[in-house]
């Protein structure tokens, strides 16, 4: 049994580590699900619109499937003030787009974390590549506790989460309260090898290895 348990964890590994996918199919929101406020997202010649509505409502576009280490990338583009972002497996954790409504400038790339209600860095260098009204292309890599994130080619970000490495599904945010619209485009997902994230935060070093594969397999089965 116990072999069996290795044979289908290390097929699930490799299966991880394949090229970039597509999320977003440019026609529909197949795979993704809005948590409140649909009007607020729409898809215009293959891009992915997040507009508040005349009641200024929030809205949150989320990833039907959880991940857990990955790299997300993207082509975004706004003008003017906007507060948008990139949650990360829940609703504390995410990568900031735009203008900070608490501290009345761009943040784009900094991580904001819902339970420290602040920054905790800021990312470098962000003002010298960002290009307002054009298309910029973020990547976020997300391996554990650690989040790196690229700029228009430039890592500008490399900042570690006190937050406990869960699965959980990735969102882009329509901030309530402000008038705003931001466009999203070619979004690629990469999973990482799972070993690297159920092994080093899940596993126990008093367990025999079948326990922890069967652990493994547990969190591998509870995020698909």
């Amino acid at each position: 049994m116990i072999r069996y348990l290795i044979t289908i964890f290390a097929m699930t590994v490799c299966m991880q580590a394949a090229e970039p996918l597509s999320i977003f199919d440019g026609k529909t929101l197949a795979g993704w699900k809005v948590s409140a406020a649909p009007e607020c997202w729409s898809i215009m010649d293959g891009v992915l619109v997040g507009k508040n509505n005349p009641k200024k409502s929030g809205s949150i576009l989320w990833t039907e499937k959880s991940h857990a280490d990955f790299v997300v990338e993207a082509e975004f583009r706004y003008q003017g003030k906007i507060d948008s972002g990139v949650f990360l497996r829940n609703e504390s954790e995410q990568i900031q787009i735009g203008i900070s409504g608490s501290l009345k400038r761009d943040m784009t790339c900094s991580p904001y974390i819902g339970k420290k209600k602040s920054y905790p860095v800021q990312a470098v260098g962000v003002d010298l590549l960002l290009k307002e009204g054009a298309w910029n292309q973020i990547k976020i890599e997300v391996r554990g506790k650690k989040y790196l994130v690229t700029l228009n080619g430039k890592q500008v970000l490399d900042y570690t989460t006190d937050a406990e490495p869960i699965a959980g599904p990735i969102g882009l945010q329509v901030h309530p309260g402000v008038e705003m619209e931001v466009h999203f485009r070619n979004f690629r997902l990469k999973e990482l090898p799972w070993e690297r994230f159920l092994f080093r935060d899940k596993c126990k070093a008093n367990l025999r290895l079948e326990e922890n594969v069967k652990i493994a397999l547990v969190v591998r089965l509870s995020c698909v």
